[in-house]
């Protein structure tokens, strides 16, 4: 039963954090805490959740941004106490301020954290915190604390957090009993205030300004001021403090430490990325909206989401004047660049697209998202063969991502490769945890595999694990 285990640890803890600095009682993390929950079970408790997860939300499917995001994330780790730096890290296609981490190295950021950080120090911040939850095994330890409340109450508590999470529906929380959700709450700040701590250390050890967790703080007392009676949800359940935005620059003030990275090019380019993305008003609209602003404040996040909003209308002209501008000023920037060979693609200007992708895979030897546009180019080109080549590369180390498999799916069906294309979607449906799709994928692939008995073999062996897993999900 410990697999139907979910926990997602939200950002926000109590104002008390900062004042006991040193002194913070810290909780031995040894055998006893592995002794309720393994490692190993920690990981498939992740795998449930992220399944749960890829099924139910809607996630970003953009390799800029996941590229960004992965890379950051790595490189706060490296200052972190985590030991095991295999991540899922999951993008959700939501505007509202959230991040959460879950067991097995699982790390969840809505695209609203972007628009809600002022810079990469900021949302730093609540990367290092999230990092912090999964070093110290605050999952493993709340059911260490809980073990003897009612397992099947538990349950239901902590599957009603998820889903309220994934959903983003705060009501959807009070599906569990009221006093065991008081208690589980009351355990999580607990460990939210060590997760702050260490976050905090973590930021300064990682170069970062220190003054900067308690700016976004400030910046969620603002949202949650501004937003009334309908807060996000977790600002609804663990709303900000004015001691605990003051504790935080307190903190930043006392300790000797001078300067600190405030923000980067790329940040400014992502958020402009996904501020393009979500704007509410007709493309149009958006393009006379961001327009307006580039000419008012002209600094590099309104500058590119002016180019996006003009890519996302197939305004290509435009867009490339813009892109080019910006290329002058940072002319080796990645992003400038892959995004330059994006507006040729989006324009069917193949051959200019390849070449500019190609002069970035020529510097960055295996880039995610220069990778992905270059097989998206070889497919329109029909050489599904060659493009099929390069996601398969990426999937030797992004094997667990549905995006790579359901983009390999449509090249094969597009090169009319119908065997790989039902095993890919097979795979696909896998991640997702929809079991009987994969089973129905791969039960097809079996009979279109012809004589082959090293195909066949291989087929089998997925049909089988499918078969089990279905086995076990409805014996739960």
């Amino acid at each position: 039963m410990i697999l139907r285990w979910i926990l997602v640890i939200a950002l926000i803890a109590p104002s008390a954090l900062f004042s006991q600095g040193k002194d913070l009682n810290l909780p031995d993390l040894g055998d006893r805490v592995s002794g309720v929950i393994s490692l190993e079970q920690e990981k498939l408790l992740g795998q449930s959740f992220v399944e749960q997860v890829y099924a139910q939300a809607p996630l970003i499917n953009d390799p800029l941004i996941q590229e960004y995001t992965e890379l950051l994330i790595y490189r706060l780790s490296e200052t972190s106490q985590v030991e095991d730096r295999d991540f899922t890290i999951i993008l959700i296609d939501e505007k509202s301020l959230n991040a959460f981490a879950a067991p097995g190295g699982v790390i969840g950021v809505n695209g609203g954290l972007f628009l809600n950080a002022g810079n990469e120090a900021q949302l730093s911040s609540v990367l290092s915190h999230e990092l912090a939850h999964l070093s110290q095994r605050h999952f493993a330890r709340n059911v260490l604390r809980g073990r003897d409340t009612n397992l099947a109450s538990s349950l239901v508590m902590v599957s009603a957090i998820a889903l309220a999470i994934v959903a983003n529906n705060p009501t959807a929380m009070m599906a569990g009993p009221a006093a065991l959700a008081q208690q589980q709450l009351r355990y999580s700040r607990i460990f939210e205030r060590e997760a702050d701590r260490f976050g905090f250390n973590n930021l300064i050890a990682a170069g970062y300004d220190p003054s900067s967790m308690g700016q976004m703080f400030e910046n969620m007392a603002k949202i949650r001021k501004l937003a009334g009676d309908n807060p996000p949800e977790f600002l609804l359940t663990h709303p900000v403090t004015s001691s605990r935005v003051s504790d935080a620059l307190n903190a930043a003030d006392q300790i000797e430490f001078s300067g600190g990275k405030k923000n980067t090019i790329n940040f400014e380019f992502v958020k402009g990325r996904l501020k393009a993305r979500y704007a509410s008003s007709s493309p149009q609209a958006s393009i006379r909206f961001f327009e307006q602003l580039s000419v008012e404040n002209p600094n590099n996040e309104n500058k590119y989401a002016y180019l996006m909003a003009l890519q996302a209308t197939g305004n290509s002209e435009k867009a490339l004047l813009i892109v080019n501008e910006l290329l002058g000023r940072y002319p080796k920037n990645l992003i400038l660049n892959i995004t330059k060979a994006e507006i040729y693609l989006l324009d069917q200007k193949l051959e200019k697209a390849k070449l500019q992708i190609e002069a970035v895979l020529k510097i960055s030897p295996g880039n995610y998202p220069a990778s992905i546009i270059k097989s998206n180019i070889l497919s329109a080109q029909n050489k599904t063969i060659q493009a099929e080549e390069i996601v398969r590369e990426l999937l030797i180390t992004k094997n667990n991502d549905p995006h790579l498999w359901m983009l390999l799916s449509e090249i094969q069906r597009s090169g009319k490769n119908i065997l790989g294309y039902h095993l890919s979607r097979g795979e696909y449906y896998l991640l997702l945890g929809d079991l009987e799709n994969a089973l129905n994928q791969f039960q097809f692939a079996l009979r279109i595999s012809g004589s082959s008995f090293q195909t066949s073999e291989t087929i089998m062996t997925k049909i089988k694990y499918a078969q089990d897993r279905l086995g076990q999900k409805r014996g739960f």
